[in-house]
């Protein structure tokens, strides 16, 4: 059963609070009115929630009447079999977080249990006999009690948006609503799988070129800290009158600075990040670096480009269940975080209602291509499904060629950057490694 808090008035104007177990959310509120209280707000505590808390302790007569029916030369059999490795690999797995794979493996296999005709119970029941990850199985183990008790699957998964994509339960919504829940499945594998197969090309691009440039920096500042001391020593040791080069002596009393006077560099950045944190969390500074995000050089027009296209599939899924474009918008608008995205989306709205043009806010934003608002233009006059669909084709070879892009001018940016870094490096240190592999010092030490 799950655990609901509530806060709740007495007869006498008091106001209780608990946390209780209960079938379902109406069986509690049910149970609250014939006890004579007036229901404030009942909340599910999720069970990703109930794990961080303490564990309860049992009732004693329930453990009384367990160990009396138990036998105990079967506990202790039990309990040799369990080897030491046995117990690291249960707590390692009790350790281990949900990840996206976990996602797609369930929502695949549930996807299968459904075409071969499985009800939701059992398809469930079967799908966590064969889970895992603890933490996903408990999960799974209360999206189930929820359906037991007569509850949608998307109910409970509502309570975990921290594991599960708004537009994933939006589609599981919409198939359980609709009965077509076989067909909502197939959409969220689908949706799911380009959503890895991005982020993994996205990983490809950015890790290997900042792992080298950040190398590149570390053998800087290694071989100011290391070498070019080293080689000082060698002069004076020889009294050779050679001096380093003035770019190495420059660096190396940065350096020097520095690690001498760190806390006033670092004070500075700490500061900045400071003023940084404070504004982005103030409204209008929130709204300005989320139109940053869309105006970026070089991932602007990706970040946009993949709202735009989560809106549109979102909005193509509700319009196909026979939803209104304004119930769409409405439903689809929390698939995306971006405020400016959001404001475009609750300029359409408004539009809506007072009679005017729902793409018109995507229009003057500046940020949509003509192409893609052309489309939707084209849609209101002929079959918005259809032409939104033919819409989600366009835009993810957009996202393609976005990436394509990217994946080519990336790569000079950061060669760039490296060849810049790494003409200092040689200017700092190596060319007072040459000098002394050539031995030339050894003549104004003889000198």
């Amino acid at each position: 059963m799950a655990v609901y808090t509530y806060k709740a008035l007495t007869r006498t104007g008091v106001v209780v609070r608990n946390k209780v177990e209960a079938s379902t959310k109406q069986a509690l509120i049910s149970m609250l009115k014939r006890n004579g209280l007036v229901p404030i707000s009942v909340d599910k505590i999720p069970y990703v929630t109930l794990q961080k808390q303490n564990k309860q302790k049992r009732n004693i007569s329930v453990v009384d009447d367990m160990m009396k029916n138990l036998n105990t030369t079967q506990v202790v059999k039990e309990k040799k079999e369990i080897s030491t490795m046995q117990r690291v690999r249960t707590y390692f797995a009790k350790q281990k977080k949900i990840t996206s794979r976990d996602i797609v493996v369930f929502t695949q296999n549930f996807y299968l249990l459904k075409k071969a005709n499985f009800n939701n119970i059992h398809a469930l029941r079967t799908i966590i006999d064969s889970t895992e990850n603890y933490i996903f199985k408990g999960v799974l183990e209360d999206i189930l009690a929820g359906v037991e008790a007569g509850e949608n699957m998307y109910t409970t998964m509502e309570y975990y948006s921290d594991i599960f994509p708004y537009i994933y339960i939006n589609m599981i919504k919409v198939g359980e609503l609709s009965g077509s829940l076989t067909n909502s499945l197939q959409q969220a594998v689908k949706y799911l799988d380009e959503t890895n197969a991005l982020n993994k090309k996205l990983k490809s691009i950015l890790i290997p070129n900042i792992v080298q440039f950040l190398l590149l920096l570390v053998m800087l500042f290694v071989g100011t800290i290391v070498a070019i001391p080293a080689i000082q020593n060698v002069y004076t040791s020889l009294g050779s009158q050679e001096k380093l080069p003035a770019a190495t002596l420059w660096f190396q009393g940065v350096v020097n600075n520095l690690m001498t006077y760190w806390y006033v560099p670092a004070g500075i950045v700490l500061a900045v990040i400071a003023v940084l944190i404070y504004y982005v969390h103030t409204p209008k500074g929130k709204y300005n670096f989320h139109y940053f995000k869309y105006k970026a050089p070089l991932f602007g027009q990706l970040i946009y480009a993949l709202d735009f296209s989560r809106l549109m599939k979102a909005m193509l899924l509700n319009l196909q269940n026979g939803m209104r474009i304004q119930e769409a918008l409405e439903v689809s608008k929390n698939v995306v975080k971006n405020l400016v995205m959001r404001a475009m989306i609750e300029t359409s709205i408004n539009n809506i209602l007072v009679g005017t043009s729902w793409i018109e806010p995507f229009e003057k934003s500046g940020l949509s291509k003509p192409m893609e608002t052309e489309m939707l233009k084209i849609g209101m006059q002929t079959d918005l499904s259809e032409m939104m669909q033919k819409l989600v084709e366009y835009m993810q070879i957009d996202i393609d060629n976005i990436m394509t892009k990217i994946m080519k001018a990336l790569p000079q940016v950061v060669y760039a950057i490296v060849g810049v870094v790494l003409i200092f490096f040689v200017l700092v240190v190596l060319v007072p490694c040459i000098q002394v592999y050539m031995g030339n010092f050894l003549f104004s030490a003889y000198l």
